[in-house]
């Protein structure tokens, strides 16, 4: 189930806020100018699905965010508990970093936790199947493919390079808690 909890930097051992509310997570993120919304697919993906399936089960929605956002290109990512890469991978991702463009993730299946280092606060978004965030251009962040990783997810990108982050070098990440 989606969630959505908010920490203060102060105090990384107890949450502000909790809620597993889709309304109240987009009516929250939305206040802080991130994108939360649901998707449904118009066919069953099933476990794994090929990429070519999930794009096309998904072109009607990409294409409404393409006409909005002027996004550029977009592929499909997945990570299983059994990739060799799975740690390093985790590592990379859990250091805190911002990007020059907004960062878009759609969940086909599985999950992921965004976190949000915006102002005094830290805003957990646990992701999951049919969830979309879009995490503004400069907005420090970190995200947690949890320690046996299980998602597919369309990658949104305003530039034809993709994913390229710029690492902050702050350990905020480290105090926090993490997707299991």
């Amino acid at each position: 189930m989606s969630a959505l909890t908010v920490f203060s930097v102060k105090d990384p051992s107890q949450h502000q806020w909790h809620t597993t509310d889709a309304a109240e997570i987009t009516q929250r993120l939305s206040a802080k100018g991130v994108r939360f919304e649901r998707w449904a697919a118009d066919r069953d993906m099933g476990r794994d699905p090929a990429p070519e399936a999930v794009i096309d089960a998904y072109q009607h929605a990409i294409d409404k965010l393409v006409a909005e956002k002027g996004y550029q290109s977009w592929d499909v990512i997945g990570l299983r508990a059994d990739n060799p890469q799975k740690e390093t991978l985790r590592a990379k991702f859990l250091n805190e970093h911002t990007h020059g463009e907004d960062e878009v993730r759609f969940f086909v299946e599985g999950a992921g936790l965004f976190c949000l280092h915006i102002g005094n606060e830290v805003y957990q978004v646990l992701c999951e199947k049919n969830d979309l965030i879009s995490v503004p251009a400069g907005t420090p962040h970190w995200f947690d493919i949890g320690s046996e990783p299980n998602f597919t997810a369309i990658r949104i990108f305003d530039n034809p390079q993709g994913w390229v982050a710029q690492f902050t070098g702050d350990a905020i990440a480290d105090a926090y808690p993490r997707l299991a």
